[in-house]
């Protein structure tokens, strides 16, 4: 073979390498033209912290870090026995001055009785003057009667004061005790995961000590930030892609944006570079279904581009 058949081999081998090389990087290149994430950022949840309502021994609190509790369920209470005496001194009371006010109480009840009456008269009464079939004077005479009961019951209560004051006192008391009491239940308020627990059983709380803190990892939120200029390509409810870092590269999850921040902000001192530190930003919350492996504060990249971004 002559030295210019060779040269002529060499060079089209060269071409066609080449051309090669560039089909693998227009390939590997699509999906984002800088090949980098069009934000950072790291999960979250809302967690909320759930306090004793009440004073006294914790008497049983079954739950650990990690259980899955379901809303509305029953999962401890602090000691009732003082409420319940103390309601029970409360009903004692009442009892002694209704024993000493059976005149009043009675008298009362037989006037509301009479009230009772005069009140389904009174509707009778409409239905026969409707239909023609009674007298305007029939009904005067009615509310009249009315007027007089309501102002016997009145007269009565002002002359006995003191003693109906005194048993609406111990009611209202009564109503409180029993809140009280229902409050020393410790019922979990939402369907989510024990993150952190504060207290355990014997132990004597107060109210408004922590007792334990909750939150629904089902769906996690990933708080990113983005620059002005790519804030004109976002909207909430649109579909993009979270990635985190996995065994094999990155791993996918399709999330929905739930949230945009109205104002913008200094990026958070978390991001490295001082460049990107002192830009404004604006803060956008990303809804993803967690499929057990998204933990709270684990670091994610948003891709807007849905359709095109892989894994790798």
């Amino acid at each position: 073979m002559s030295c210019m058949d060779s040269n002529y081999f060499e060079m089209k081998n060269y071409n066609y390498i080449l051309g090669i090389s560039l089909i693998v990087s227009t390939l590997f290149s699509c999906g984002n033209d800088t090949g980098k994430a069009d934000g950072y950022g790291n999960f979250e949840a809302t967690e909320i912290t759930i306090s004793a309502e009440n004073n006294g021994k914790l008497m049983a609190f079954a739950i650990n870090e990690g259980d899955q509790l379901a809303s509305k369920q029953f999962i401890g209470y602090i000691d009732t026995i003082p409420l319940a005496l103390q309601r029970e001194q409360l009903v004692v009371s009442k009892a002694v001055i209704s024993s000493k006010s059976k005149g009043v109480l009675s008298q009362i009840n037989v006037l509301n009785a009479k009230l009772k009456t005069a009140n389904t008269n009174k509707e009778r009464s409409l239905h026969l003057l409707e239909e023609n079939a009674g007298t305007q004077k029939q009904l005067d005479d009615i509310l009249g009667e009315i007027s007089v009961i309501k102002n016997q019951i009145r007269s009565v209560e002002i002359q006995n004061a003191p003693v109906v004051n005194e048993l609406k006192a111990i009611d209202v008391q009564l109503q409180q005790m029993d809140d009280q009491i229902q409050k020393s239940k410790i019922v979990n308020p939402i369907e989510g995961t024990v993150l952190t627990k504060y207290a355990e059983p014997n132990e004597i709380v107060v109210f408004g000590k922590p007792l334990y803190k909750i939150a629904d990892l089902n769906t996690m939120q990933l708080r990113v930030y983005v620059s002005q200029t790519q804030l004109a390509a976002i909207r909430i409810g649109q579909e993009v892609w979270v990635k985190i870092d996995d065994a094999n590269g990155m791993k996918s999850y399709s999330g929905t944006i739930g949230w945009i921040a109205s104002e913008a902000e200094f990026t958070p001192k978390i991001i490295q570079t001082k460049e990107e530190r002192v830009a404004l930003v604006y803060a956008l919350k990303i809804n993803v279904k967690n499929d057990g492996n998204l933990k709270i504060g684990m670091p994610a990249e948003l891709w807007l581009n849905k359709t095109e971004t892989k894994n790798y």
